[in-house]
C-alpha cells in the first residue's frame, strides 16, 4: 500500500510540475505578444492554411526529442497524454533557429529605419535571424566614406536594439575580392560573384549568432594585398550566399520588381529559370529612375538562389511593409496569387506599388505545340499520379493528335498545363479548352496563366474548361475564373482573354450592375454544347 501511494504521489507531482511549466511558459509567450499587437495582426493577416501552418511548423517549430537515458531517469507510471495543438506546440518548443541574408539600402530616414527594424525583430520572433548587409548609396572607398559607411551601420544596431533585438556589428571584413578556391567547378549560366569567402571569415558571425545576435556588417572586403576595401554590397551578400548556403531576403527602398504585364506594378512572384531574361528584357527605361536597383537586385537574388537549397526563396520588399515579412515567411507565397489574372486582382487584393516579390530558383518552363514533342511516358505518369486514375493512352494521345493547340511543361514533367483546340459550329474560331491541369511531387503550387499571351504582352484568347462539381479543387477555380456555369454534374469554369479583362475592368470598375458585352452574347451556349460532349480519357 505504500508503495503504491509512493508512485501515486510521484506521479501527480509530475504531472503538476509540467502543467505549471506549460503554463509559466505559455503565459510568458502571451504577455511578451500583448506588448505587440502589430505583431500579432500581422500574423493574423498572414491567414495561413493548414498546410502552410504544417509547412512552417516543420521547418521552425520541432519538439526536441529525449534521449533514452533521459527518459529512464524521468520514467514513472504510465499517464495519458494530453492533446495539444500544433499551435500550441509551436509556443511551448524553442523553434528552430533559421538564418536570412538581408540587403538594406541607405541612407534612411529614422522613420524608414525603426520600420525596417522591427520586420526585422518580427522575423526573429518566429525564428528567422538576420545577417544585415548595409549598403549605402554614392559612397566611395574614402577614410570619411567609410566613416558614413559604419555610421549607418551603427544607426541600425541602435534601431535593432529599440525594437527588443540584440544586434553586434561586424566592422572588419567577412569576404575576400576574386575567385574563390573552387570557382571553375561552378557551371552557372551568370558570372560568378566578384567576392568569396572562406570558413574563418565567417568566424564573426557564426558568433553572433550562437549569441542570438543579429550580425550587422559594412560592404567590405578584402583585397589581394589584405587590405580592407568597399565593395558593393551585393558581392558582399553573394559571397555570404555562396559560403552560408542560407535563405535570402532583401529589403530595397523601391519594394519589388515592376511589370510589363501589370501596368508597372510589382511582379508577385518570379520563377528565376524561366522569367529572368523576360524580365530584363522588358524593364522599362523610366523604371530605371523610379526603381533604381531592382535589376541589380534580380541579379542578386539569382546569384544566390543559384547556391541555396532549392526550396530556398528571396523576397524584395519596401520598408512601408514589414509585416509582409511575416506572412511570406509562414505562408511561403506572394501576398496575392501570381496566377491571378491582374484585371482580377480588385478589392483588398489589388496591388500597390509596394506590394513584395518573392523569388524562386523554380523550374524551367517550356511550351510544346505537337504530340511528337510530348514525352508520353512522363505525361501519362504525371496525369496518373496527379488525378489518381488510369489514363486511357490510345485515347487520350489520338485526341490530341487531333486537337492539340500546345502544352506548358514545368521541370521535367513535374506539372503541365494541356489546351485544345476544340472546334464549334456555332463559333467563328475553335474554343480554347484547358484538357488538363496536373502537378505532382512540386515543392510550391505550380501556376501558369494560358489565357494572358506571351510574357503578358499579347491579348489572349478566353479560356474555357470543366470540373465535377464536388471537385475539392473548385474554390481555386472559382478565384481564378471569370465566371462558371452548372451542367448537370459538372460545372463549366471559364476566364476571358487579359483584354476582354481589361476592357471590363475599365467600364465596369465604377458601375453597380453589370452587362454582357459584345463579344459574349451566346457564347456560353455553344461553350456548354462542345463541352460537355468531350469525351472522358480515363479508364
Amino acid at each position: 500500500m505504500l508503495s503504491l501511494a509512493s508512485t501515486s504521489h510521484r506521479v501527480a507531482t509530475s504531472v503538476q510540475c509540467q502543467r505549471g511549466q506549460a503554463f509559466k511558459a505559455f503565459y510568458a509567450t502571451i504577455r511578451s505578444l500583448r506588448q505587440q499587437p502589430d505583431f500579432i495582426l500581422s500574423i493574423l493577416r498572414a491567414n495561413p492554411s493548414v498546410r502552410d501552418a504544417r509547412g512552417y511548423l516543420a521547418s521552425f517549430g520541432p519538439r526536441p526529442q529525449k534521449s533514452k537515458a533521459e527518459q529512464k531517469e524521468t520514467s514513472v507510471e504510465p499517464v495519458a497524454e494530453t492533446k495539444t495543438t500544433p499551435i500550441i506546440d509551436a509556443i511551448l518548443d524553442p523553434v528552430v533557429r533559421r538564418t536570412a541574408l538581408v540587403k538594406v539600402q541607405a541612407p534612411f530616414t529614422d522613420v524608414q529605419l525603426e520600420s525596417i527594424a522591427r520586420g526585422m525583430a518580427y522575423l526573429e520572433k518566429l525564428g528567422l535571424v538576420s545577417v544585415m548587409v548595409v549598403e549605402v548609396d554614392n559612397v566611395r572607398d574614402t577614410q570619411e566614406d567609410r566613416t558614413a559607411v559604419i555610421e549607418e551601420v551603427m544607426r541600425v544596431v541602435s534601431s535593432l536594439e529599440r525594437q527588443g533585438s540584440r544586434a553586434r556589428p561586424v566592422l572588419g571584413a567577412v569576404a575576400r575580392l576574386g575567385p574563390g578556391p573552387h570557382e571553375s567547378e561552378d557551371k552557372h549560366d551568370f558570372p560568378p560573384p566578384e567576392a568569396h569567402t572562406i570558413p574563418s571569415d565567417l568566424t564573426p558571425i557564426r558568433s553572433a549568432l550562437r549569441a542570438g545576435e543579429i550580425p550587422v556588417i559594412p560592404p567590405f572586403a578584402l583585397d589581394s594585398f589584405c587590405r580592407s576595401v568597399r565593395v558593393d554590397a551585393n558581392d558582399v551578400i553573394a559571397a555570404l550566399a555562396r559560403g552560408m548556403a542560407e535563405a535570402a531576403v532583401q529589403d530595397a527602398a523601391a519594394g519589388g520588381i515592376p511589370s510589363y504585364a501589370r501596368s508597372g506594378l510589382p511582379h508577385l512572384l518570379v520563377n528565376m529559370s524561366s522569367e529572368y531574361e523576360h524580365i530584363t528584357d522588358t524593364f522599362r527605361g523610366t523604371w530605371r529612375h523610379s526603381h533604381p536597383t531592382a535589376l541589380a537586385n534580380l541579379s542578386l537574388a539569382r546569384k544566390c538562389l543559384a547556391y541555396m537549397p532549392p526550396s530556398s526563396s528571396a523576397v524584395m520588399v519596401s520598408h512601408r511593409s514589414p509585416s509582409s515579412l511575416i506572412a511570406n515567411l509562414i505562408t511561403n507565397k506572394p501576398a496575392v496569387s501570381s496566377s491571378l489574372p491582374h484585371a482580377l486582382l480588385q478589392g483588398n487584393r489589388k496591388l500597390t506599388p509596394h506590394t513584395p516579390t518573392l523569388l524562386r530558383r523554380g523550374l524551367p518552363i517550356r511550351v510544346v505545340r505537337s504530340v511528337a514533342e510530348i514525352d508520353q511516358a512522363k505525361m501519362t505518369h504525371l496525369l496518373e499520379k496527379s488525378f489518381v486514375r488510369t489514363l486511357d493512352e490510345r485515347k487520350f494521345y489520338g485526341r490530341l493528335e487531333k486537337t492539340l493547340d500546345f502544352v506548358i511543361i514545368a521541370g521535367d514533367y513535374a506539372g503541365a498545363a494541356i489546351v485544345t483546340n476544340e472546334p464549334s459550329p456555332q463559333a467563328p474560331n475553335p474554343i480554347s479548352y484547358l484538357d488538363k491541369f496536373a502537378t505532382y511531387g512540386l515543392g510550391h503550387p505550380f501556376s501558369v496563366n494560358p489565357n494572358g499571351g506571351k510574357g503578358g504582352q499579347g491579348e489572349g484568347r478566353d479560356l474555357v474548361w470543366r470540373s465535377r462539381a464536388n471537385n475539392p479543387v473548385n474554390k481555386w477555380y472559382f478565384e481564378r475564373s471569370s465566371g462558371h456555369v452548372r451542367m448537370g454534374s459538372w460545372a463549366l469554369f471559364w476566364c476571358d482573354a487579359e483584354k476582354h479583362l481589361k476592357i471590363e475592368q475599365s467600364r465596369r470598375g465604377m458601375a453597380g450592375l453589370s452587362y454582357v458585352e459584345d463579344w459574349e452574347k451566346g457564347r456560353l451556349a455553344y461553350w456548354a454544347d462542345v463541352v460537355e460532349k468531350i469525351p472522358s480519357t480515363w479508364k
